[in-house]
């Protein structure tokens, strides 16, 4: 899915990014006396000198995921709410450079974002998935340029799988999801007169399969209900906490309450099981007769 931005939001952004990138540096002592001021006095004019002067960060940290194809003032708005979060968060009595406490958050605020908006179904909600997302192009790209090939064969997947720490099937299935959403309606060819969705196969049963596997599963449950009639109540009992209840009763479990012990339970479930498979033959045989 692209996103087109007109020449309006393109100028729009070189004028902000122009502006971000002319403002000056701070030195380390004066931009730990102004995280000092918005930490310990809430001073918003110390705040808003801290974020106008790691604006250039956002706007670094945004041009690594233009390949995504989202638009690029909004990659930097977002990178600005992460910058934001870095400044409310940022201890200056640790004397840490604040661009290196907050370039993870900027970070992650745009590879959240990235996430939600780049498919319109979910991708990555892992670490090691999310993990995949971002770096599968990256290694598709180094593997190509050793062996040649550019698609992504087993082999391939099976290395990109374990430096990830993922499977070598998620590594095949986001190479699909990162084709792209394709629509339904869209026309295949060069036509128009066929779409998409006309071509796909129906796995689903017909009507008439439906009504067959309905009917064979009613007869089936005839039978089953028949068969545990002929059994005594002892026996129906095994049969259904061993095998018609969820979770299934132990050997053990049942021979506790029944009084007996385990492999008399056992005994008295096979016996069981022979008078169902006796039961339902005969019913079988009577209705081919």
């Amino acid at each position: 899915m692209a996103y087109y931005e007109d020449s309006a939001i393109q100028q729009a952004n070189t004028r902000y990014i122009h502006s971000a990138m002319h403002e000056p540096m701070l030195e380390r002592e004066h931009e730990l006396g102004l995280a000092r001021r918005w930490k310990d006095r809430g001073d918003e004019k110390a705040l808003h000198e801290l974020i106008r002067a790691y604006r250039r960060l956002v706007i670094s940290a945004a041009a690594k995921f233009r390949n995504y194809n989202l638009p690029m003032g909004d990659l930097i708005q977002e990178g600005n709410i992460g910058l934001m979060e870095a400044a409310s968060r940022f201890d200056p009595a640790l004397e840490n450079r604040f661009s290196t406490y907050a370039t993870w958050w900027v970070k992650a605020q745009i590879q959240d974002y990235v996430l939600r908006n780049w498919s319109i179904v979910r991708t990555g909600t892992t670490s090691s998935q999310k993990s995949l997302f971002f770096n599968l192009r990256r290694l598709r790209a180094k593997m190509a340029s050793q062996s040649g090939r550019n698609s992504l064969d087993k082999d391939a997947a099976e290395t990109i799988a374990q430096e990830l720490n993922v499977t070598p099937e998620d590594v095949l299935e986001m190479e699909v999801r990162m084709g792209g959403d394709w629509s339904l309606n869209g026309a295949v060819g060069g036509t128009g007169e066929e779409e998409w969705q006309d071509i796909l196969a129906d796995h689903c049963p017909t009507p008439e399969e439906a009504v067959m596997r309905s009917n064979d599963n009613a007869v089936r449950f005839r039978w089953l209900n028949s068969a545990l009639n002929a059994l005594d109540q002892r026996e129906r009992r095994i049969i259904e906490q061993r095998h018609l209840s969820e979770p299934a009763a132990s050997l053990g479990a049942l021979g506790r309450d029944l009084g007996v012990s385990q492999e008399r339970i056992r005994q008295l479930e096979q016996r069981a099981l022979g008078k169902l498979r006796t039961a339902v033959l005969m019913q079988s045989r009577a209705q081919e007769a």
